[in-house]
């Protein structure tokens, strides 16, 4: 065996094994690209939802502090209506 059919013979093995290995190598790194944005996507929908909590929580402080002003002004009608003699 001389060195050209070597080199034929490495020439026909080496291709598709190198071709192979760019195609596992590009499939990897569309692999992780997709999993790079699930994971950015992932981190973007969790700030949204956080920045949603903390506006859901102030709504809700409001609405409690309303409420305790309403329950007050009730009290204070119904006491007035008991000191003018009247049924509540």
């Amino acid at each position: 065996m001389d060195a050209a059919m070597v080199t034929a013979i490495a020439a026909l093995i080496g291709g598709p094994m190198a071709f192979a290995g760019v195609m596992y190598g590009s499939r990897g790194a569309n692999r992780a690209a997709r999993e790079g944005n699930a994971v950015t996507g992932f981190n973007s929908l969790t700030d949204q939802l956080q920045e949603e909590r903390v506006e859901l929580k102030k709504e809700i402080s409001t609405l409690r502090s309303e409420l305790a002003a309403e329950k007050l002004e009730t009290a204070r009608l119904r006491l007035l209506v008991q000191q003018l003699e009247g049924a509540p």
